[in-house]
C-alpha cells in the first residue's frame, strides 16, 4: 500500500525518475526493516518501484532490480525460475491455424502476413530497403469467434520467423489498464505493456477505453498504448478486438489509433455445421462417442442455435456450454447402471443432448 501512493505521487508529472524510484525503494526498505524488529508481519509480494521508471539515469536499477525480481516476479507477471515451455514450431503452429474450424478467410489473412514478414526480413538480410509498416491489428467479431486463439497464433508464428523476440500473447480488457485515479493509470497500462514486449498485448472489448467522456480515464490508456507503439514498434504488436460497430467508433475517436491501426481482420458467426464440428472435436478430444442418433440429434440443435441466433449468440461459447451440460446430463444417466462399462462411460446418447439448453 506504502508503494502504491509513494508511486501515485511521484506520477503526478506523469514521470517516475530512477531517482524517485530510489527514494521510493529506500523507504519501504527501511519500513520492513522496522517491520522486522517490531515482529510485525509484513507482505512478502509487493510492487516494484523500477517497473515503473520512465526517465533518469539506470544506475540504481541494477543494483535493485535482480533481487525485485525475485521476490516480486509473480506480483509483475514475469518469469519464477521455473522452466519454460518449448516453443511449438513455426510448421506446428500453422497445422494449428490450419486445423481451425472455420475462418477461411482469417487464415488467408494471417498466411499472407506471414509471408510479408518473412520477405521483409530476407530483404533486410539482403541490404534492400524495407518500408516503414504498421503491424498492429483489428480483430472484428462476435465472442467466441476464435479471436484469442488466432492472436496467440500470430504472436507465436512471428516469434517463430524472427519478427517478436518473445512471442507471449497478454490478454487485458479496460479494468487491465484502468485505474481509478490521476496518474494510476498510466503506470497499470505501462505494466501491461511491459509484460507483452517482445509478444502480442491483446485488448478485449477495447472500445470500453473510449466509452466514458472526455474526463474518463480511459482516454489515459489509449494515449500511453499510443506511446508504447511507437517507441517498441520493433517488438511489441497490439491486437484490439471487440464488436464490428463499438470498434469502428473506437478507431474513430483517436486520430492516433485510425493510423496505426490499418489491418483489419474479420470473424464471422460459426454456422450449424461449424458449431457441429467444434462440437464433435470437444467429443473427440475427451474421448466421448456420439452414436449415430446422437450426431444427428446434435446437428440439429446447432443449426437450429445458429438459424434462430440473436445479440446473446455465443458461437463457440455456446458449443462449449453444450458439452459441459452433455457431460452433466450423460454422467447422470450412467450413475444409474449397474455395472457401467467403458462403452458405456464413452457412448453419448440423444437423450444426453436432446434437451440441451444453450447458456447465452
Amino acid at each position: 500500500m506504502l508503494t502504491n501512493i509513494l508511486l501515485y505521487l511521484a506520477a503526478v508529472d506523469d514521470e517516475v525518475s530512477y531517482a524517485e524510484a530510489e527514494y521510493i525503494t529506500e523507504c519501504t526498505d527501511r519500513l520492513s526493516a522496522i517491520c522486522d524488529a517490531s515482529g510485525v508481519k509484513k507482505s512478502k509480494i509487493g510492487l516494484n518501484p523500477l517497473d515503473y521508471v520512465t526517465c533518469g539515469e539506470p544506475s540504481f536499477a541494477e543494483k535493485y532490480k535482480p533481487q525485485a525480481q525475485a521476490a516480486g516476479a509473480g506480483a509483475t507477471g514475469g518469469q519464477t525460475g521455473e522452466q519454460e515451455e518449448e516453443k511449438p514450431s513455426f510448421e506446428e503452429l500453422m497445422a494449428r491455424l490450419e486445423a481451425l474450424v472455420g475462418l477461411d478467410g482469417v487464415k488467408k489473412d494471417v498466411k499472407n502476413l506471414v509471408n510479408l514478414m518473412k520477405v521483409r526480413t530476407l530483404r533486410r538480410e539482403n541490404g534492400l530497403p524495407v518500408p516503414p509498416m504498421s503491424l498492429h491489428m483489428v480483430f472484428m467479431g462476435n465472442p467466441g469467434t476464435g479471436k484469442t486463439t488466432v492472436a496467440r497464433l500470430i504472436s507465436g508464428l512471428y516469434a517463430a520467423i524472427g519478427v517478436l523476440s518473445k512471442g507471449q500473447l497478454i490478454e487485458v480488457d479496460r479494468s487491465g489498464l484502468v485505474a481509478g485515479y490521476v496518474g494510476q493509470t498510466a503506470l497499470k497500462t505501462q505494466e501491461a505493456i511491459k509484460s507483452a514486449l517482445g509478444g502480442v498485448l491483446f485488448i478485449d472489448e477495447a472500445y470500453a477505453l473510449s466509452s466514458g467522456g472526455e474526463n474518463d480515464f480511459g482516454r489515459e490508456a489509449i494515449e500511453t498504448i499510443l506511446k508504447a507503439m511507437e517507441d517498441h514498434r520493433d517488438d511489441l504488436i497490439v491486437i484490439v478486438a471487440g464488436y464490428d460497430g463499438p470498434m469502428e467508433k473506437f478507431l474513430s475517436s483517436n486520430p492516433g489509433l485510425a493510423s496505426r491501426f490499418n489491418k483489419y481482420f474479420h470473424f464471422p458467426d460459426y454456422n450449424g455445421e461449424q458449431l457441429m464440428a467444434i462440437f464433435r472435436a470437444q467429443c473427440e478430444k475427451n474421448s466421448y462417442k456420439l452414436t449415430s442418433e446422437a450426431e444427428s440429434a446434435a446437428m440439429e440443435m446447432f443449426t437450429a442455435l445458429y438459424e434462430q441466433r440473436d445479440d446473446n449468440f455465443g458461437n463457440g461459447r455456446d458449443v462449449r456450454n453444450c458439452f459441459e451440460d452433455m457431460i452433466v446430463r450423460q454422467s447422470n444417466r450412467v450413475a444409474a447402471m449397474e455395472a457401467p462399462g467403458k462403452e458405456d462411460l464413452m457412448a453419448v446418447l440423444p437423450e444426453d443432448l436432446r434437451d440441451a439448453e444453450v447458456q447465452n
